[in-house]
């Protein structure tokens, strides 16, 4: 029987390094065979809010990063000051974390100055290397942004465990950024040998949500590639529950929409239901990053940093709730739906085969897509540059179509089992008494959720009536007093 946990702390959590502290850290739980200790967990940190935005990009604005500045090659080197802005934040965190002179301060403060020269030397020969025809910078952009992303974890982690050791805790820097280090082992052996040698029992591993490995997960996972060192630490060292901690609760609907007295935590749910909350962007986990701790039956719990006697919600394998119901209203701004018009598509089944991998070249995200006879539209998620790049290939690709993209939102219905008879008809019926016209609607045989689109304008009001109606209003609502 595995002993251990392994838990995840998200940026925003991070930077509130405080609570994390007292209502994490320091907190003792009850363990199966110790009683009460700090041990039996490890801890997978994300960089402090904000860190990773400036060394890449920022990820709902697209305010261009370190990575992004280095991109252009711009002579003037606007990447430079953006590098050293990062490194005053990080300092600044450190001045707050730690007392003035005291040798902790020293510590982190030479720690990310030793990383950020390493960095800037780095890209500065990059720079010149590429200047000769030989070598083309688009080849290593990719490595670019791995090295950069390691920076932002490897900061909270290295802080962490000063801050730990302060109050007699025996952490242990597990750092799997592979700085300074010739050897290229994959992702999984990397963090088996990290962790070969750990003693649970004894020591509080804090671990960088970054792993460097041969098959770049940058590449792969992009900014999700912490969830997925998170779980794959739980799967090769055989976590008994996996938990990740964040600054609110899974809850019914977003509480800053709804009101705080007007929503609760779910409670209980499956992975069914996260990966369609990981389609809308709200990612309770990274679908490839969820499929491994489903498969070894590990179960998962998101709890809120700031509640920790909250039990949180659990994320089971085969969880259904008992009676059918709508568990959450959730969904996105900023959705371009892109719509190819052709009466020459009618009865050609391979007409829309370059169109799929124009939008899978663009790296925008689909959300969902609908087609009839004659016009096909994608629902994306994407900024505005790769939006218009796509639009251009498509136009050139079919010449002869009408096309056409508008800005909207999505809102979706979820659920593990929303199979009740005249519910599309109920949200429907919600949404227009709220004065919401719906511009499309999507509804999967499974019925796990419901997805509108709607204008972009609406998505509050959207939010509003669906969770009013099927949530509030509901009999499965909980009573109050013991939500």
């Amino acid at each position: 029987m595995t002993l251990h946990t392994v838990e995840k702390i998200g940026g925003t959590s991070m930077s509130q390094y405080q609570d994390v502290l007292h209502n994490i850290w320091l907190r003792p739980y009850q363990h199966q065979t110790q009683g009460e200790t700090l041990y039996q967990r490890v801890f997978v940190v994300s960089a402090y809010a904000g860190m990773t935005n400036g060394l890449l990009e920022h990820k709902k604005s697209g305010e261009p990063g370190v990575y992004a500045l280095f991109a252009e090659m711009d002579e003037k080197r606007p990447w430079q000051d953006k590098l050293h802005e990062v490194l005053n934040n990080m300092l600044a965190v450190n001045a707050e974390m730690f007392a003035p002179d005291s040798i902790m301060h020293k510590r982190a403060d030479q720690f990310i100055q030793e990383r950020m020269r390493d960095v800037q030397e780095c890209l500065e020969h990059l720079e010149v290397v590429c200047s000769f025809g030989h070598f083309q910078l688009d080849d290593h952009l990719h490595r670019v942004r791995e090295m950069l992303s390691a920076l932002g974890e490897a900061h909270s982690a290295f802080n962490s465990v000063q801050l730990l050791r302060s109050h007699d805790v025996n952490a242990r820097f597990i750092d799997l950024t592979n700085w300074r280090s010739d050897e290229q082992l994959s992702l999984d052996d990397h963090i088996a040998q990290a962790f070969s040698d750990v003693d649970m029992s004894t020591e509080m591993p804090i671990v960088t949500g970054y792993t460097q490995c041969r098959e770049g997960l940058m590449r792969t996972f992009d900014r999700g590639y912490s969830e997925m060192t998170f779980s794959k630490i739980a799967t090769i060292t055989g976590a008994r529950e996996a938990v990740i901690h964040k600054e609110y609760h899974l809850s019914t609907a977003d509480p800053m929409l709804v009101g705080d007295g007007k929503v609760h935590p779910i409670g209980q749910t499956n992975y069914d239901v996260a990966d369609q909350l990981a389609n809308l962007g709200m990612e309770a986990i990274h679908p490839r990053a969820a499929a491994g701790l489903r498969k070894q039956n590990i179960l998962l719990r998101i709890k809120n940093t700031f509640e920790p006697e909250h039990s949180g919600t659990v994320i089971h394998s085969d969880y259904c709730s008992s009676t059918p119901k709508v568990e959450i209203i959730a969904g996105t701004r900023n959705v371009w739906a892109l719509e190819i018009f052709d009466q020459d598509m009618v009865g050609d089944p391979s007409y829309s085969q370059r169109m799929n991998d124009l939008v899978l070249e663009s790296g925008v995200r689909v959300l969902t897509k609908d087609f009839n006879a004659n016009t096909v539209t994608f629902y994306l998620k994407g900024n505005k540059r790769r939006i218009n790049w796509l639009m251009e290939r498509v136009q050139q690709a079919y010449q002869q179509a009408d096309i056409r993209v508008e800005k909207l939102a999505m809102v979706s219905a979820i659920g593990s089992d929303m199979k009740i008879t005249g519910l599309l008809q109920k949200a429907a019926g919600a949404l227009s008494d709220a004065g919401v016209n719906i511009h499309s609607v999507h509804q999967a045989m499974r019925q796990v959720d419901i997805m509108f689109l709607v204008s972009d304008s609406d998505y509050a009001s959207a939010v509003k009536a669906l969770h009013s109606k099927l949530i509030e209003q509901s009999d499965t609502w909980p009573d109050q007093k013991t939500a």
